[in-house]
């Protein structure tokens, strides 16, 4: 058994909560800018003040609709201002926000509103509005449902003039750091997805320390963030609270598609994104330099920019690869950086595993990838790689007041201020999972001589060969992704003689790379009988085949005809496999690869 220990640095007043922060941020700085709304192309500025005074409006609009201390409010949209407003207004207002995916279903919508007891349901758009509709037509606990883009807000707020100052005040008062701040639903990767519960200090005291451990991300001058990533998810949630205990400007952008062109107006100083973001801005810049006839230059320049990183984490660069590094800074590395907003720094990832070749490249780019680890469980993360102590391929040390213990048999056990208190309406699911303070993750890791975590796997994914050779998918799969014609890969071989993958490809970057290899125009159904396309997939294989053993190597693989999606049910929202659905909707295909 392996520990690893980091003492709190930050202990607040036990009657601290959520709802009071924009109190302190508008009596500290009234007119610091908190947050930027993009409208109409451009960005408009709203001060700490106008912050205070919208969430102080919306939350008494929510208790002259009779929302009650506890009361949950269920919450379906995209990543827009509106969403942070209505959290820390039902926080001011003693209430309970309930995340929903704005993609969720009619059974996901009624399941979380069920099993929450939401009172009130704020979603976004008409069509929300008709999901919403046809999922709690049955459900009688619940009294309202507000649509944003009606303006319903609005009115919501208008409300609310007639409550008493007072009253706010008593809600706040009664709310402290051990009150239930938010209850979180899991991904569903094997069944019903389960409601966590998770408190203020959850998610201040949290905020509060990775603060004082990251001072020289959070407090830069002019410090800023675009969140881009569902607020439904955990790790977009926390970076929200983050930023408004840390007084960091922020702005939302739901249009993932286009979020470079968002990147370089707002010019965030620091971001956070999923892996697959960060292969996709390496992939688009790699098709566009092979496009335009400088893909051995970008080849080259990407060769210098790991070799720069690999040797900055040695603590020497040969003075021939600076002068090559200068040299491509100012041919490539800026040209990335300003695609990023040109005053990115660092950028937070989290959700899976970033892998080595992306963590060297981007920092020897000019942006440091801070890679971390957490689940909904832990109220996103629990370790961290920090500027200055950063090492890559490994997902950091723990947060200020969070412990890591690796257990006898790899699995990885987590205690400290953002473990959940339980699941809601669970207690068999509390009681499995949580064991004297310290969460079972149901992940694999090992701790280093510095007591940095990296992850190996996921117990409940181990592979189990024919022969009883043990295999970790995580290792090929992350590897097989991050190649420009591969979208998701789902390796296989429980009970079987060997390993196999099925793999799809990525239908937006196949039109670039047939192009690039002079194939013209090929559909997707044409590519996956292409021999071209099916021998660069070899090769992807045959790379990823080095970081395992012979006996975990994929030896067959398939090209599906259809993606993983979260429409099919075959990925969550926050883009998990549902192995067990991939296993069930594509047995054949699993099965002609062993025939």
């Amino acid at each position: 058994m392996q520990d690893s220990v980091m003492p709190i640095q930050v202990t607040g007043e036990p009657g601290d909560s959520l709802g009071r922060i924009p109190q302190v941020n508008a009596e500290r700085s009234p007119q610091r800018v908190a947050f930027s709304i993009k409208e109409h192309g451009s960005w408009r500025d709203v001060t700490a003040a106008q912050f205070l005074e919208e969430t102080r409006a919306l939350a008494k609009g929510f208790i002259a609709h009779g929302i009650e201390p506890g009361d949950r409010i269920a919450l379906m949209a995209r990543t827009r201002y509106e969403w942070t407003l209505v959290d820390f207004a039902a926080w001011m207002a003693g209430a309970v926000p309930v995340p929903i995916y704005e993609t969720s279903s009619a059974d996901q919508v009624e399941w979380i509103c069920s099993d929450s007891g939401a009172k009130a349901l704020v979603v976004e758009t008409a069509q929300h509005a008709a999901t919403a509709g046809e999922a709690t037509q049955g459900l009688d606990g619940l009294e309202h449902t507000w649509v944003i883009d009606n303006a319903d807000l609005d009115a919501v707020s208008a409300a609310g003039s007639e409550v008493d100052d007072a009253d706010l005040e008593e809600r706040l008062e009664g709310t402290g750091r051990d009150s239930l701040a938010t209850v979180i639903y899991t991904s569903g990767t094997t069944g019903r997805p389960k409601g966590c519960e998770l408190t203020h200090d959850n998610f201040l005291g949290l905020a509060e320390n990775t603060v004082a451990r990251m001072e020289d991300l959070i407090h830069t001058p002019g410090s800023s963030t675009l969140l881009f990533l569902p607020l439904a998810h955990v790790f977009a949630r926390f970076i929200e609270v983050l930023a408004v205990v840390g007084e960091v400007r922020m702005g939302h952008s739901a249009d993932v598609a286009n979020v470079l062109d968002d990147f370089a107006n707002f010019k965030p100083t620091f971001i956070l994104a999923v892996p697959r973001v960060f292969e996709k801005i390496y992939n688009k810049a790699n098709e566009t330099a092979t496009a335009d006839g400088k893909g051995k230059i970008f080849a080259k320049a990407a060769d210098t920019a790991t070799a720069y990183s690999e040797a900055l984490a040695k603590g020497k660069v040969p003075l021939t690869l600076k002068a090559q590094h200068a040299l491509f800074d100012k041919l490539v590395y800026g040209k990335l950086r300003d695609r990023m907003g040109g005053q990115v720094q660092y950028a937070v990832s989290g959700g899976a595993p970033l892998g080595t070749r992306l963590g060297h490249f981007f920092r020897g780019i000019g942006v440091t990838i801070l890679e971390g680890y957490g689940l909904t469980e832990t109220t996103a993360p629990a370790t961290v790689n920090v500027p200055g102590r950063v090492k890559i391929g490994t997902v950091g040390p723990p947060l200020p007041g969070t412990s890591v213990r690796i257990e006898d048999d790899g699995e990885i056990a987590l205690k400290g201020v953002g473990v959940l208190r339980g699941y809601r309406g669970n207690e068999d699911a509390t009681k499995e999972s949580l064991q004297d303070g310290w969460f079972r993750t149901g992940d694999l890791g090992e701790l280093d001589e510095d007591g940095y975590l990296k992850i190996t796997g996921r117990k409940k994914e181990i592979l189990v060969t024919a022969g009883g050779k043990n295999v970790a998918p995580g290792v090929l799969e992350d590897r097989l992704r991050a190649h420009p014609l591969i979208s998701q890969c789902m390796v296989v071989g429980d009970g079987k003689p060997f390993i196999a993958a099925l793999l799809t490809l990525d239908e937006e970057m196949l039109p670039g790379w047939a192009a690039n290899h002079d194939l013209g125009t090929l559909t997707v159904e044409q590519a996956r009988e292409n021999q071209t396309v099916l021998d660069e997939l070899q090769r992807a294989v045959d790379e990823a085949n080095k970081a395992v053993s012979k006996a975990e190597s994929i030896r067959k693989f398939t090209v599906l005809s259809d993606d993983f999606t979260e429409e099919n049910g075959t990925l969550t929202p926050s883009m998990k496999l549902k192995r067990n659905v991939v296993m069930r909707d594509y047995e054949e295909q699993v099965e002609e690869l062993y025939g």
